[in-house]
């Protein structure tokens, strides 16, 4: 299934995909995409509703409707830094034997076209096109990576957008350049694991201004969702409906020579097969 939450900042209303153009409301049956409906079997229980909803054409166009992030605010935002082989060589730092582990403050999350704001005084704000892992359920020292894939929840398209400055240069705290307002676009939907064939191959892709400047694939990736679930679970308690953003491919504009940040008036254009694409004005913080 694909899962939608759909309405206005604060009051979406949780809904199914069921093609390009329509989706199923299901704010009846669940109240929100959250970490109750995913430890509860919330995805199974929805299966049928969307089925006879859909058979019974009580379908609604997405044309129109404010996106939202596909999952309620979660417990926690988990980053995996320097997860790609290409992305490394580019910045010039030695691929990492382990997992590279930050946070980034929940509050950051916002819908797929919501707008991404510079920080005051910024003037290194990047993009960074990443696949957003899900989790299902509470994930505590897993024994394996068979465990840690039963307990993924499906996949997310979002947009690591990171401030340079804050995050190297201001103490070496990556938090710091991770968690301003808006810095987390995801969506437009929530692809539960049997919609994706093969994560680990899944061509991934980001524009500025129309011009490409990420091109790459998850099959690049040095430590795969699995892993990462397992890894993670060895040292933090993740919760139900928690998001792991598992790194990004090369074309960061730290990686360019000269280097080319995001300016009040850009816009950002990403997808990744399977999850969707999102679309993001750039504006500066009032």
């Amino acid at each position: 299934m694909l899962l939608m939450r759909v309405g206005a900042a604060g009051a979406e209303r949780p809904a199914v995909r069921v093609d390009e153009e329509r989706y199923v409301d299901v704010s009846d049956v669940v109240e929100d995409f959250d970490g109750r409906f995913f430890a509860d079997g919330g995805v199974e229980r929805l299966r049928d509703v969307v089925h006879r909803r859909t058979e019974d054409g009580e379908v609604k166009e997405v044309a129109g409707q404010r996106i939202g992030a596909p999952i309620a605010r979660p417990h926690q935002i988990l980053c995996i830094g320097l997860n790609y082989t290409d992305h490394a060589a580019e910045t010039g730092q030695a691929v990492p034997d382990e997992p590279i582990l930050f946070n980034k403050a929940p509050n950051t999350l916002v819908g797929p076209d919501d707008d991404v704001l510079i920080p005051r005084r910024s003037t290194k704000t990047d993009w960074e096109v990443e696949l957003g892992v899900v989790v299902g359920r509470r994930a505590s020292y897993l024994q394996d990576e068979d465990a840690a894939r039963e307990a993924i929840a499906g996949y997310v398209l979002v947009n690591d957008v990171s401030e340079r400055e804050f995050q190297i240069e201001r103490g070496g705290q990556w938090v710091k350049g991770k968690s301003a307002p808006t810095f987390n676009p995801c969506g437009p939907w929530l692809a539960t694991p049997d919609e994706i064939d093969d994560v680990h191959n899944l061509p991934m892709w980001l524009d500025v201004n129309g011009e490409r400047r990420q091109d790459g694939s998850t099959a690049t990736m040095l430590f795969r969702p699995a892993f990462l679930i397992h890894y993670i679970s060895q040292f933090v308690t993740l919760e139900p409906g928690d998001l792991i953003n598992t790194g990004t491919p090369p074309g960061v504009g730290m990686g360019h020579d000269p280097p080319v940040y995001l300016r009040d008036g850009d816009v950002m254009e990403l997808g990744i097969d399977g999850l969707g694409r999102q679309r993001q004005q750039v504006r500066a913080t009032p």
